[in-house]
């Protein structure tokens, strides 16, 4: 870890008298309101304080100040410092420091937004994208990865030319899968290079775009379905994770809740992460979700253990802020909506606490539909309260429920049965 300048007294004289001074009290205002710690605080100071003096010595102006002149700064001139007193050498203190002064003065006007690339390839993936959501309703993880592959296609066939789809051959397609599918550990995993591709090709044909033949040379590697049983917690490994609930120690209430969103509602980590205070109602004893993997809005019965966990966290962990959302962070930036990994990394953390050998958050997932059907819910009810689109989803569940599966059972072959 580096360090920083000598005084607090220091930063604030040189960022008193430098081109950044007028904007100095907002970003602190701006650190401030997101509860950074007072080290973190004060070397966030230092690094912007090294960077007022930089600017000031180039004589260069502020309306100069983005993402290159940034990255000139700590690529170019930190292997090369020789300012005065310590500074900062650690790079992600100094991109998190000079990446909030952006926002800061992005806010307030003073400099230039962000630009945004104009290639051909970077306009036609924009209106790819804007197909995705506003067309087919894909969700934006998916638009992403979706976005990242054809990205990587259009890119090395055309660079930064122009985009000419009918100059790609069925060889190069070919040859590009091939280079992709080296990228993914197991053969079936490779099928999203396919329905990325695959899905942006009859997105030109919807365009009047002869690339039928593009389509044709991709099919997808073997994966059969339904070969595999869903891996479930068995109930005296439910037991055991349930009994380590409840402990005192940092976060665990909000880890208690989690756990039981994910193993009493079968909830996905992107949808316990985007809860909000308003989606639950605690008289009529619901939970509405509205950022689910089908885009739609479900209401759910929330069951007391939930319930309970939930409340216990709210009233004695969840630090004060103005955001609505019920799960946030504990660090900096405190009091912000936690993101699905923190969600997995939560559950992951819940399994090594309760001394079971998992890491997997679906896990939880899982065992709530295998409880489901052991307590004698049919595959639909199943299907239901997963929010399975289609019922063929759910059919893999079908291997777990033991009930009905002996009742087609043949017997086996010398036996009295």
């Amino acid at each position: 870890m580096g360090n920083t300048r000598s005084s607090e007294h220091a930063h604030i004289d040189w960022l008193a008298k430098g081109p950044l001074a007028p904007h100095i009290d907002e970003y602190m205002l701006y650190l401030a309101n997101r509860d950074y710690a007072a080290n973190t605080f004060s070397n966030y100071l230092g690094v912007v304080s090294h960077f007022a003096q930089w600017m000031h010595r180039r004589r260069l102006r502020l309306q100069s100040i983005d993402e290159a002149l940034v990255a000139k700064f700590i690529d170019q001139h930190l292997p090369r410092c020789h300012c005065s007193g310590p500074v900062q050498r650690d790079r992600r203190t100094l991109s998190a420091a000079l990446g909030h002064l952006l926002a800061v003065l992005r806010a307030r006007g003073a400099i230039a937004p962000a630009t945004v690339s104009s290639t051909p390839a970077d306009e036609e993936l924009r209106r790819y994208d804007a197909y995705m959501d506003h067309v087919r309703g894909l969700a934006p993880k998916t638009r992403e990865m979706a976005l990242r592959i054809v990205g990587r296609l259009l890119i090395s066939r055309f660079g930064d030319a122009a985009v000419d789809i009918a100059a790609i051959e069925p060889e190069q397609v070919r040859n590009f899968f091939a280079q992709q599918a080296k990228l993914y550990s197991k053969p079936a995993s490779a099928g999203t290079v396919i329905a990325s591709l695959r899905g942006y090709f009859r997105y030109r044909v919807s365009l009047g775009d002869a690339v039928q033949g593009l389509i044709g040379v991709l099919s997808y590697p073997a994966n059969w379905q339904l070969s595999s049983l869903p891996k479930t917690l068995t109930p005296e490994e439910v037991e055991q994770l349930v009994n380590s609930l409840g402990k005192p120690g940092r976060s665990l209430r909000r880890t208690d809740a989690i756990v039981r969103c994910a193993l009493d509602l079968g909830l996905r980590s992107g949808e316990i992460a985007h809860i909000s205070l308003d989606d639950i109602d605690w008289r009529a004893g619901t939970i509405t979700l509205r950022h689910t993997k089908g885009r739609r809005d479900d209401v759910l019965p929330l069951p007391a253990t939930t319930g309970a966990a939930i409340a216990a966290y709210l009233e004695q962990e969840r630090p004060k802020t103005r955001n609505r959302a019920v799960f946030v962070r504990h660090h900096t930036p405190r009091g912000e909506p936690v993101g699905a990994d923190l969600v997995r990394k939560a559950i992951r953390q819940a399994f090594a606490h309760a001394g079971l050998p998992y890491t997997r958050s679906h896990l939880l997932r899982h065992t709530m539909a295998n409880r489901l059907l052991a307590g004698g819910a049919s595959l639909k009810e199943v299907a239901d309260v997963l929010r399975h689109r289609s019922l063929n989803t759910t059919m893999i569940y079908a291997k777990l429920d033991s009930r009905k599966l002996s009742e087609v059972a043949l017997a086996w072959p010398g036996s009295t049965a």
